[in-house]
């Protein structure tokens, strides 16, 4: 029979700094890690999805409003709503509410400030800045607001967020990326901190001034050193390797000048199947265009945007938004429809505050002192509903939840039902 062990007291004094090593090791991480900043309360229950409206309603009055100032359209084009909630973003916080009662349903919250939200797959898709920049990726599910995805890289200390339904966009100044639902990066483009394989992207040290993208390329504008003008390059979305951009092809457009008449150097309207839309700011004389281009970045058509509708210094540089056969695109000064097909120019509507959403198959479109009603095909109002705004007088841009409405007023949402 074996005698029993006994412990000696260097096994205890062993035990013990091990035991010391390890709580040590956890309170570090604790400490230091993104656990303890963060705060997340889900919803008790799923918020229902939400039905389309049937109708258009005759009156809208306000239902509530609250602080969103990390999604105003300097950052997010549009609102953000899921399937299920109207998400707000102010402060380090990201909170779910029920469309009609604006009562929170889940939040999510950090010490890190909040660099923009986009809404994509019926989630939120949050973005948070450390000492990398814009880095800290998390997707919230819309009805419950539980983490389904997280992701961490590189990124500018701010950027624009956009989703075309199929992969989401996080572009700043130098740097450009696209995501997939899962949060694995698909595209990684511009600025490199630590190339794997050197000489991968195709341009270094260029400004990123304008993107849009569709499921099947990415368009996107920059200004790179040597350049008198900006450059729009078209790429694949998802490409063999993320790190190695394949071109479609790119090109320097040589309208795209920026000088004492033309004080922005254009923008990218939208993108569908193998084709662009170019804003080209007016010039020597030439009034405002649009320039339609292909995958190879060559001009094949162009026209003139309605002098009511040209774009004043300081307008909003965001790309179109879908909205059914059309897209629709706030210059500024009004929207301009194209058809979603060959983006041909389809109609335009001046004097709107924003580029409007859907609801039961006509575009609401606001308007000083209420929404105008428009049929999608034609851009003919045929009704206007009065909404009191206060004197609030935009830009404004909205989104569609059921029968509610959201508009982004500064930073601030205001539901309307």
């Amino acid at each position: 029979m074996l005698a029993p062990e006994r412990r000696t007291r260097t096994d205890l004094v062993v035990a013990a700094a091990i035991a010391v090593v390890v709580l040590v090791a956890m309170g570090t991480a604790w400490f230091t890690g993104d656990a303890r900043g963060t705060t997340s309360v889900p919803a008790g229950e799923p918020l229902p999805a939400v039905e389309p409206a049937t109708a258009v309603p005759a009156s809208l009055t306000e239902l509530w409003r609250a602080a969103s100032g990390a999604t105003d359209a300097a950052r997010t084009p549009v609102p953000v709503v899921t399937g299920s909630s109207v998400v707000t973003a102010d402060g380090g916080s990201v909170v779910g509410r029920s469309p009609r009662s604006g009562e929170q349903a889940w939040s999510y919250s950090r010490d890190l400030p909040l660099c923009a939200v986009v809404s994509s797959w019926n989630t939120a898709v949050a973005v948070y800045r450390d000492d990398r920049g814009c880095s800290q990726v998390t997707e919230l599910g819309g009805a419950t607001g539980q983490r389904t995805a997280q992701r961490t890289s590189d990124a500018d200390a701010a950027v624009r967020l956009s989703s075309d339904g199929t992969y989401v966009t996080s572009r700043g100044d130098t740097r450009m990326e696209l995501w997939r639902s899962d949060m694995v990066r698909t595209l990684e483009y511009g600025r490199v901190a630590a190339p794997v394989n050197p000489g991968s992207q195709p341009r270094t040290g260029c400004t990123l001034l304008s993107s849009a993208s569709s499921n099947s390329r990415t368009a996107v504008l920059e200004q790179c050193p040597g350049e008198a003008a900006a450059r729009l390059s078209v790429l694949a979305p998802a490409p063999k390797d993320a790190s190695e951009p394949e071109e479609y092809g790119s090109t320097v457009v040589p309208e795209l000048v920026p000088g004492p008449d033309s004080p922005t150097t254009g923008s990218i309207i939208a993108v569908t199947g193998s084709l662009v839309a170019l804003h080209i700011p007016a010039e020597n004389g030439r009034p405002d265009r649009v320039g339609i281009l292909d995958d190879s970045a060559a001009k094949i058509s162009e026209f003139t945007l309605p002098g009511t509708l040209s774009p004043a210094q300081g307008s909003p540089n965001l790309p179109a938004t879908k909205a059914g056969s059309v897209f629709t695109w706030f210059t500024g000064a009004g929207v301009q429809a194209f058809d979603t097909a060959d983006l041909s120019p389809s109609w335009s509507y001046p004097g709107a505050l924003g580029s409007g959403a859907v609801m039961a198959g006509r575009l609401l479109v606001p308007v000083p002192d209420g929404i105008a009603v428009l049929d999608l095909a034609t851009g003919v109002a045929t009704a206007e509903i009065p909404v009191d705004r206060g004197d609030y007088a935009g830009p404004i841009q909205m989104s569609v939840i059921g029968d509610v409405v959201v508009e982004q007023r500064g930073d601030h949402l205001v539901a309307l039902g």
